[in-house]
Protein backbone atom coordinates (compact mmCIF):
# COMPACT_ATOMS: atom_id res chain seq x y z
CA UNK A 1 0.00 0.00 0.00
CA UNK A 2 1.66 2.69 -1.43
CA UNK A 3 -0.13 5.87 -0.01
CA UNK A 4 -0.43 5.22 4.29
CA UNK A 5 -3.47 7.69 4.42
CA UNK A 6 -5.44 4.68 2.49
CA UNK A 7 -7.35 1.69 3.63
CA UNK A 8 -5.73 -1.71 2.74
CA UNK A 9 -8.25 -3.63 0.44
CA UNK A 10 -6.01 -6.44 -0.50
CA UNK A 11 -7.09 -9.52 0.34
CA UNK A 12 -7.09 -11.86 3.38
CA UNK A 13 -3.65 -13.17 3.89
CA UNK A 14 -3.08 -16.53 5.42
CA UNK A 15 -2.44 -15.05 8.75
CA UNK A 16 -5.66 -12.84 8.91
CA UNK A 17 -7.92 -16.31 7.61
CA UNK A 18 -6.18 -18.17 10.24
CA UNK A 19 -6.84 -15.15 12.90
CA UNK A 20 -10.49 -15.55 11.37
CA UNK A 21 -11.00 -19.38 12.08
CA UNK A 22 -9.76 -18.78 15.65
CA UNK A 23 -11.82 -15.79 16.68
CA UNK A 24 -14.61 -15.99 14.07
CA UNK A 25 -15.40 -19.64 13.23
CA UNK A 26 -14.83 -18.75 9.96
CA UNK A 27 -13.54 -22.12 7.61
CA UNK A 28 -14.41 -22.41 4.02
CA UNK A 29 -17.24 -24.75 5.11
CA UNK A 30 -19.25 -22.26 7.91
CA UNK A 31 -18.71 -19.06 5.01
CA UNK A 32 -20.39 -20.86 2.11
CA UNK A 33 -23.07 -22.22 4.82
CA UNK A 34 -23.71 -18.48 6.26
CA UNK A 35 -23.69 -16.95 2.95
CA UNK A 36 -26.66 -19.10 1.95
CA UNK A 37 -28.87 -18.86 4.97
CA UNK A 38 -28.47 -14.88 5.16
CA UNK A 39 -28.71 -14.74 1.38
CA UNK A 40 -32.73 -16.88 2.18
CA UNK A 41 -33.10 -14.35 5.40
CA UNK A 42 -32.53 -11.10 3.13
CA UNK A 43 -35.32 -12.44 1.36
CA UNK A 44 -37.83 -12.91 3.97
CA UNK A 45 -37.03 -9.92 5.79
CA UNK A 46 -38.77 -7.92 2.66
CA UNK A 47 -38.72 -4.48 4.17
CA UNK A 48 -34.78 -4.39 4.16
CA UNK A 49 -32.66 -2.92 1.48
CA UNK A 50 -29.20 -4.15 1.50
CA UNK A 51 -27.26 -6.11 -1.25
CA UNK A 52 -26.95 -9.45 -1.20
CA UNK A 53 -23.32 -9.21 -2.29
CA UNK A 54 -20.43 -11.58 -0.92
CA UNK A 55 -17.94 -8.48 -0.02
CA UNK A 56 -20.72 -7.03 2.11
CA UNK A 57 -22.57 -9.72 3.59
CA UNK A 58 -19.18 -11.15 4.62
CA UNK A 59 -18.48 -7.53 6.71
CA UNK A 60 -21.71 -8.33 8.50
CA UNK A 61 -21.18 -12.08 8.99
CA UNK A 62 -17.76 -11.68 10.30
CA UNK A 63 -18.58 -9.16 13.28
CA UNK A 64 -21.35 -11.94 14.31
CA UNK A 65 -19.19 -14.73 13.72
CA UNK A 66 -20.94 -16.27 11.15
CA UNK A 67 -23.99 -16.80 12.77
CA UNK A 68 -26.48 -16.22 9.69
CA UNK A 69 -29.40 -15.44 12.17
CA UNK A 70 -27.56 -12.85 14.27
CA UNK A 71 -26.41 -11.27 11.13
CA UNK A 72 -29.83 -10.21 10.19
CA UNK A 73 -30.73 -8.96 13.03
CA UNK A 74 -27.98 -6.51 12.94
CA UNK A 75 -29.17 -5.69 9.31
CA UNK A 76 -32.71 -4.49 11.44
CA UNK A 77 -30.76 -2.99 13.98
CA UNK A 78 -28.58 -0.35 11.21
CA UNK A 79 -31.70 -0.49 9.83
CA UNK A 80 -33.53 0.80 13.00
CA UNK A 81 -30.44 3.48 13.37
CA UNK A 82 -30.94 4.79 9.63
CA UNK A 83 -34.79 5.02 10.45
CA UNK A 84 -34.65 7.19 13.02
CA UNK A 85 -31.75 9.40 12.72
CA UNK A 86 -32.81 9.83 8.75
CA UNK A 87 -32.45 13.76 9.37
CA UNK A 88 -28.24 13.45 10.14
CA UNK A 89 -27.72 10.34 7.45
CA UNK A 90 -30.01 10.98 4.83
CA UNK A 91 -28.01 10.81 1.97
CA UNK A 92 -24.52 10.83 3.37
CA UNK A 93 -21.55 11.27 1.42
CA UNK A 94 -18.20 12.79 2.60
CA UNK A 95 -18.56 15.78 0.62
CA UNK A 96 -21.14 16.85 2.69
CA UNK A 97 -18.77 17.04 5.69
CA UNK A 98 -15.75 18.24 3.77
CA UNK A 99 -15.58 20.78 6.29
CA UNK A 100 -15.04 18.73 9.10
CA UNK A 101 -12.45 16.68 7.43
CA UNK A 102 -10.90 19.27 6.74
CA UNK A 103 -11.29 22.28 9.37
CA UNK A 104 -12.11 20.11 12.28
CA UNK A 105 -9.26 18.11 13.28
CA UNK A 106 -10.93 15.89 15.87
CA UNK A 107 -11.54 12.53 14.35
CA UNK A 108 -7.99 11.14 13.01
CA UNK A 109 -6.55 7.16 12.02
CA UNK A 110 -3.28 6.65 13.22
CA UNK A 111 -1.64 5.55 9.54
CA UNK A 112 0.02 2.07 11.29
CA UNK A 113 -2.03 -0.40 13.34
CA UNK A 114 -1.25 -1.84 16.75
CA UNK A 115 0.25 -4.83 17.99
CA UNK A 116 -2.71 -6.92 17.59
CA UNK A 117 -3.45 -5.61 13.93
CA UNK A 118 -6.31 -3.13 14.64
CA UNK A 119 -6.67 0.14 13.84
CA UNK A 120 -6.54 2.86 15.83
CA UNK A 121 -9.04 5.76 16.11
CA UNK A 122 -8.69 8.97 18.03
CA UNK A 123 -11.17 11.29 19.00
CA UNK A 124 -10.17 14.41 20.24
CA UNK A 125 -13.42 15.80 22.07
CA UNK A 126 -11.34 18.38 24.64
CA UNK A 127 -10.32 21.52 23.70
CA UNK A 128 -9.47 20.94 20.11
CA UNK A 129 -13.18 21.10 19.66
CA UNK A 130 -15.01 24.56 18.98
CA UNK A 131 -18.43 23.68 19.15
CA UNK A 132 -19.45 26.42 17.20
CA UNK A 133 -17.64 25.59 13.63
CA UNK A 134 -17.97 21.65 14.39
CA UNK A 135 -21.32 20.47 15.29
CA UNK A 136 -22.13 17.60 17.56
CA UNK A 137 -24.06 16.06 14.61
CA UNK A 138 -21.34 17.00 12.12
CA UNK A 139 -18.50 14.89 14.03
CA UNK A 140 -21.16 12.22 14.33
CA UNK A 141 -21.65 12.31 10.73
CA UNK A 142 -17.25 12.04 10.26
CA UNK A 143 -17.24 9.56 12.23
CA UNK A 144 -20.29 7.52 10.45
CA UNK A 145 -18.29 7.98 7.19
CA UNK A 146 -15.65 6.43 8.61
CA UNK A 147 -16.91 3.24 9.91
CA UNK A 148 -18.28 2.92 6.41
CA UNK A 149 -14.74 3.49 5.39
CA UNK A 150 -13.22 0.80 7.34
CA UNK A 151 -15.49 -1.75 6.66
CA UNK A 152 -14.07 -2.11 3.38
CA UNK A 153 -10.47 -3.32 5.22
CA UNK A 154 -10.51 -7.23 6.12
CA UNK A 155 -7.87 -6.68 8.33
CA UNK A 156 -10.19 -4.46 10.07
CA UNK A 157 -13.30 -6.80 9.69
CA UNK A 158 -11.05 -9.74 11.44
CA UNK A 159 -9.14 -8.08 13.53
CA UNK A 160 -11.25 -5.06 14.95
CA UNK A 161 -10.28 -1.54 16.10
CA UNK A 162 -10.26 0.51 18.88
CA UNK A 163 -10.71 3.93 19.74
CA UNK A 164 -9.06 6.37 21.78
CA UNK A 165 -11.14 9.56 23.59
CA UNK A 166 -8.65 12.34 24.20
CA UNK A 167 -10.53 14.74 26.73
CA UNK A 168 -7.74 17.32 27.06
CA UNK A 169 -8.65 20.72 28.08
CA UNK A 170 -11.97 19.77 28.01
CA UNK A 171 -14.37 22.62 28.84
CA UNK A 172 -17.76 24.66 29.95
CA UNK A 173 -17.60 25.09 26.00
CA UNK A 174 -17.73 21.47 25.01
CA UNK A 175 -19.74 20.00 27.95
CA UNK A 176 -22.65 22.19 27.51
CA UNK A 177 -22.51 21.03 23.58
CA UNK A 178 -22.35 17.39 24.68
CA UNK A 179 -26.34 16.73 24.42
CA UNK A 180 -28.48 13.94 25.74
CA UNK A 181 -29.65 12.85 22.57
CA UNK A 182 -25.96 13.10 20.97
CA UNK A 183 -24.56 11.08 23.30
CA UNK A 184 -27.53 8.24 22.90
CA UNK A 185 -27.14 8.35 19.46
CA UNK A 186 -23.52 7.84 19.35
CA UNK A 187 -23.56 4.53 22.11
CA UNK A 188 -26.89 3.08 20.05
CA UNK A 189 -24.90 3.41 17.43
CA UNK A 190 -21.45 1.73 18.73
CA UNK A 191 -23.44 -1.02 20.39
CA UNK A 192 -25.84 -1.68 18.14
CA UNK A 193 -25.68 -0.45 14.56
CA UNK A 194 -21.91 -0.91 13.95
CA UNK A 195 -20.69 -3.37 11.83
CA UNK A 196 -17.07 -3.39 13.00
CA UNK A 197 -15.06 -5.09 16.13
CA UNK A 198 -14.71 -2.77 18.49
CA UNK A 199 -12.35 -4.18 20.98
CA UNK A 200 -11.53 -1.14 23.27
CA UNK A 201 -12.00 2.16 24.50
CA UNK A 202 -10.11 4.33 25.85
CA UNK A 203 -10.62 7.65 27.35
CA UNK A 204 -7.77 9.57 28.62
CA UNK A 205 -6.27 13.02 29.38
CA UNK A 206 -9.86 13.76 30.92
CA UNK A 207 -10.41 16.90 33.55
CA UNK A 208 -12.82 16.46 36.57
CA UNK A 209 -15.14 18.18 34.40
CA UNK A 210 -15.45 14.72 32.20
CA UNK A 211 -18.13 13.32 35.10
CA UNK A 212 -20.69 15.23 33.80
CA UNK A 213 -20.22 14.02 30.56
CA UNK A 214 -19.96 10.51 31.76
CA UNK A 215 -22.94 11.15 33.88
CA UNK A 216 -24.93 11.45 30.48
CA UNK A 217 -23.23 7.95 29.17
CA UNK A 218 -23.22 5.96 31.82
CA UNK A 219 -27.02 5.05 31.99
CA UNK A 220 -26.64 3.86 28.31
CA UNK A 221 -23.90 1.88 28.21
CA UNK A 222 -24.45 -2.09 27.86
CA UNK A 223 -22.80 -4.93 29.73
CA UNK A 224 -20.56 -5.67 27.20
CA UNK A 225 -19.44 -1.73 26.03
CA UNK A 226 -18.48 -1.71 30.17
CA UNK A 227 -15.93 -4.13 29.96
CA UNK A 228 -14.51 -2.45 27.21
CA UNK A 229 -14.41 1.14 28.26
CA UNK A 230 -10.87 1.78 30.05
CA UNK A 231 -10.26 5.08 31.94
CA UNK A 232 -6.55 6.35 32.09
CA UNK A 233 -6.83 9.71 32.70
CA UNK A 234 -3.17 11.54 31.94
CA UNK A 235 -1.15 8.11 33.08
CA UNK A 236 -0.17 6.68 29.85
CA UNK A 237 1.28 3.82 31.55
CA UNK A 238 -2.36 2.26 32.22
CA UNK A 239 -3.02 3.03 28.20
CA UNK A 240 0.11 0.95 27.76
CA UNK A 241 -0.88 -1.60 29.25
CA UNK A 242 -3.56 -2.09 26.34
CA UNK A 243 -1.50 -0.75 23.39
CA UNK A 244 2.04 -0.87 23.84
CA UNK A 245 4.16 2.40 23.60
CA UNK A 246 6.11 1.52 20.64
CA UNK A 247 2.60 1.37 18.78
CA UNK A 248 1.64 4.77 19.80
CA UNK A 249 2.83 8.38 18.83
CA UNK A 250 4.39 10.54 21.33
CA UNK A 251 0.66 12.18 21.84
CA UNK A 252 0.13 8.90 24.25
CA UNK A 253 3.30 8.84 25.63
CA UNK A 254 4.71 6.68 22.82
CA UNK A 255 8.05 6.38 20.87
CA UNK A 256 6.79 6.79 17.68
CA UNK A 257 7.30 10.93 16.67
CA UNK A 258 3.85 13.18 17.23
CA UNK A 259 1.01 13.29 14.91
CA UNK A 260 1.41 15.28 12.00
CA UNK A 261 -1.32 14.46 10.27
CA UNK A 262 -5.02 14.59 10.43
CA UNK A 263 -8.67 13.52 8.98
CA UNK A 264 -7.84 16.33 6.59
CA UNK A 265 -4.84 14.00 4.88
CA UNK A 266 -7.62 10.33 5.08
CA UNK A 267 -10.47 13.04 3.33
CA UNK A 268 -9.10 11.69 -0.08
CA UNK A 269 -9.30 8.38 0.74
CA UNK A 270 -12.70 8.80 1.92
CA UNK A 271 -13.24 10.38 -1.90
CA UNK A 272 -11.74 7.62 -3.14
CA UNK A 273 -14.20 5.15 -2.40
CA UNK A 274 -17.28 7.08 -3.61
CA UNK A 275 -19.01 4.39 -5.09
CA UNK A 276 -19.35 2.10 -1.63
CA UNK A 277 -20.86 5.34 0.07
CA UNK A 278 -23.24 6.03 -2.52
CA UNK A 279 -24.27 2.52 -2.35
CA UNK A 280 -24.43 2.35 1.57
CA UNK A 281 -26.79 5.71 1.83
CA UNK A 282 -29.51 3.78 0.47
CA UNK A 283 -29.52 0.89 2.58
CA UNK A 284 -31.40 0.35 5.46
CA UNK A 285 -35.71 -0.44 5.08
CA UNK A 286 -37.30 -0.01 1.68
CA UNK A 287 -39.10 3.39 1.29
Amino acid sequence: MANKFDIDISPESPELLAIAEKELRETPEIRAKGLAELRELLKKNSDLNFTDDENFLVIILRVCHWYPESAIETLRDIAEFRKDYWKVLKDLMPEQEKTAFIEGGLINILTHKDHKNRRIVIYKCGSDWDPSVISEDSIFRMFYLLHILAQLEKSTQICGCIVIYDFEGLGMKQVMNITPSGTKRLLTFTQKAMPLRLKEVHIVKQPLIFKMVYALMKPLLDQKMKSRLHFHGDDMSKLHQFVPPNYLPKNYGGTLPEIDYSAKDWYFCAEKYHDFFLQYKDFGFKQ
